[in-house]
């Protein structure tokens, strides 16, 4: 298998994790996405969203890191990411849809992007935007694991909800989002950290870190 994601995507880290998490070896492909790499031949002939990161697995090419997931949890199901139950199974997902949806698009780098170019917003105000948008998003992320305390987001796993929570939460703090009023979101990305999936994936660790 290949993935070609770049150190810093909050989807590429989803993905990573998991990938981690079922003992799955892979090689490493970078795009640097602020030079624009995603737009550039070859990458941009083989990935029709121009976009990271994308999963080559034999004929298959896949995008999208929670479909990813989801393959990777068809063709590879041990250890599980998903809940055995039916309802586990929704709300694990729902959860993650919480982040990759209804959080993440809206702090998307080519969104800042946006913000700063064609749209002439200053840098705090594009600032002021991220934090808006994913400290009020955590805290309906916050209020569904409140209402089911476990050790990581659903039960005593990791799962795909914890793929989606850990990486929002590394670009929560780069951007100095607040967090404080989030404490079953921070125990449970805590919990996670502890774990040589999460730790060892981080955008820091990666081969094209900056």
């Amino acid at each position: 298998m290949e993935l070609f994601n770049y150190f810093r995507s909050s989807a590429s880290y989803r993905v990573r994790i998991a990938l981690a998490l079922k003992g799955l070896n892979y090689d490493y492909r970078a795009v640097q996405l602020v030079r624009g790499e995603q737009l550039e031949k070859p990458y941009a002939s083989m990935a029709s969203a121009r976009l990271v990161p994308l999963l080559v697995d034999g004929e298959q090419r896949l995008w999208q890191s929670l479909a990813i997931i989801e393959y990777l949890e068809e063709t590879h199901p041990e250890p599980p990411l998903l809940p055995r139950d039916p309802g586990g199974r929704a709300r694990v997902r729902a959860l993650a849809l919480d982040i990759a949806c209804e959080i993440h698009p809206l702090n998307n780098l080519r969104v800042l992007k946006y913000l700063v170019g064609p749209m002439a917003v200053s840098d705090e105000a594009k600032d002021r935007w991220y934090r808006h948008w994913v400290e009020t998003g955590l805290e309906a992320v916050e209020r569904q694991l409140a209402a089911a305390p476990s050790t990581y987001c659903h039960g005593e796993t990791p799962t795909m909800a914890d793929c989606a929570l850990v990486p929002q939460i590394f670009n929560a703090q780069r951007f100095h989002c607040r967090l404080d009023h989030v404490p079953q979101v921070m125990r449970v990305f805590e919990a996670c950290m502890k774990l040589p999936a999460f730790e060892e994936t981080r955008p820091e660790k990666c081969p094209d870190a900056q």
